[in-house]
């Protein structure tokens, strides 16, 4: 149980500041949708999803398991946009980033202090781990997931249409990618790789 306490509030930190990340991009840009529905905002209440960010985080923290999961997505609209492929890829970009941002701060400081008391220095070390695996998992090229807005930066004004129309099916091909184990051949190991070099 102070296990899963700690890797909860650790992940509720890290989606929040990836889903405000997200809006606050778009915000820059000129696109004050967010902002509007209120979710340009650091209260995690904004962006909890009941089941992505604490039903499956907890179950996944009980068992011992790494924690992943999801929040409410930050509404954008390209539209407002002056390059809307662009701004589609810097708004996607900037969760994933947030959170290795995060990621690389925690692992500094986890290293920096070791004397830290066992609570806030697990704290820390869960907050790297949980933060590497956000962005590692949300980088994969899979509509709806902020790597498949990534990709579209780069592709050919006639094909973005047809990439994200694969969006209704993407969580059907996660969820069969993560059965497959495909997602544990990959990902895991990238992840692991990534917070072991920041944690030391």
């Amino acid at each position: 149980m102070f296990y899963a306490i700690l890797s909860i509030s650790a992940f509720v930190v890290a989606i929040t500041l990836h889903e405000t990340a997200h809006g606050y991009v778009a915000y820059r840009l000129g696109d004050p949708t967010a902002h509007s529905a209120k979710r340009l905002t650091l209260n995690p209440l904004a962006h909890i999803d009941p089941f992505g960010t604490v039903l499956l985080p907890l179950f996944l923290a009980l068992t011992g398991a790494p924690v992943f999961g999801w929040a409410k997505p930050v509404p954008f609209n390209p539209g407002y946009f002056k390059d809307p492929q662009k701004g589609t890829m810097l708004v996607g970009a900037a969760g994933p980033a947030t959170n290795l941002v995060v990621a690389v701060l925690a692992g500094m400081l986890y290293r920096a202090l070791p004397v830290l008391p066992p609570i806030p220095r697990a704290f820390l070390e869960l907050l790297c781990i949980v933060n590497v695996y956000l962005a590692v998992f949300n980088m994969i090229p899979i509509p709806p997931l902020d790597g498949s807005r990534v990709v579209v930066g780069f592709l050919p004004p006639h094909l973005v249409r047809a990439y994200l129309s694969i969006e209704r099916y993407g969580f059907l091909i996660i969820f069969g990618l993560l059965w497959l184990g495909a997602l544990r051949t990959v990902v895991f190991p990238v992840a692991e790789a990534l917070f072991t070099v920041l944690l030391g």
